[in-house]
């Protein structure tokens, strides 16, 4: 298994660009994606891990879901099965790792990563997964798992905590490192959780906190980089022996802020400090 992913996703035209009369430019087929210079016709070719199509090809049901009509359409689940199983997998295997989106404000990073109403995005669906998991292993008496959440966002580059904004001060918290622990954030609080009631109850919270502003591209452009982590710690006991064994895998889930042109948000005064920093 590689130790790096990248993947790529087309969304469909929001109604800014519907009122633009804007033309699809790009095509993709498996892994490959390709842009064509609408004037030109030149095309330019990019080969990734994951090619999503989510432009067109679906219909909306009376729920809300987003059902995929046509073959190549990649639902929420889809994106999930391929990027968001693997930050599973490791962290059951005592692995670290990180999942985030890039992209310019309004390009569907936060759809992707955190969804809307029944769509939801990876991180609701690796926080259920994980715990379905747990709920599976429930008769196996001699192994035990512990869930720690943390959410925060780096704004203006200051760091807050979404999910206890009254550790917060002027300045943010601070970046700290320890020999055997590594770099952490200074009083950031941990969140310990049972099951994905409470962890979705604290990513509505958190989310709650962010920092949103307005730009043309985007009227609900987050301003700020999100990061959602949890500890997943397994603990294993021998009953025969009474030994015990404790191993600790973290999930970093990063929704970044959109990174485009100034020029394109029409950002100015606070908006384009915060594109800045």
């Amino acid at each position: 298994m590689s130790s790096v992913k990248v993947a790529v996703r087309v969304r469909p035209f929001n109604q800014r660009e519907k009122d633009m009369n804007s033309e699809c430019c790009i095509e993709m087929t498996d892994p490959l994606t390709i842009i064509t210079d609408p004037e030109t016709g030149k095309e330019k070719k990019f080969t990734f891990d994951y090619s999503y199509w989510s432009h067109d090809g679906y219909e909306e049901k009376e729920d809300g879901e987003l059902a995929a009509v046509a073959a190549k359409y990649a639902t929420q689940r889809d994106v999930y099965e391929n990027l968001g199983g693997d930050i599973l997998k490791n962290a059951f295997e005592g692995y670290n790792s990180t999942l985030f989106a890039y992209g310019q404000t309004g390009s569907g990073k936060s759809y992707s990563m955190v969804g809307y109403g029944v769509n939801k995005g990876i991180i609701p669906i690796v926080c259920n997964e994980m715990f379905l998991k747990i709920e599976e292993q429930k008769d196996d008496k001699t192994v035990n798992y512990q869930v720690v959440c943390t959410m925060l966002e780096i704004y203006n580059e200051q760091i807050k905590d979404l999910l206890n904004p009254k550790v917060n001060r002027p300045g943010g918290l601070r970046i700290r490192s320890k020999p055997g622990l590594g770099v952490y954030v200074e009083d950031l609080t941990p969140c310990a959780v049972q099951n994905y009631e409470e962890i979705a109850a604290r990513m509505e919270d958190g989310t709650t906190n962010r920092t949103i502003g307005a730009t043309k591209m985007n009227a609900t452009s987050s301003r700020a980089h999100t990061v959602f982590g949890i500890t997943f710690t397994t603990i294993k006991t021998d009953p025969e022996l009474g030994n015990r064994s404790e191993m600790a895998a973290r999930m970093n889930l990063v929704d970044l802020a959109g990174s485009e042109r100034a020029s394109s948000t029409g950002a100015t005064g606070d908006r384009l400090k915060e594109g800045c920093a």
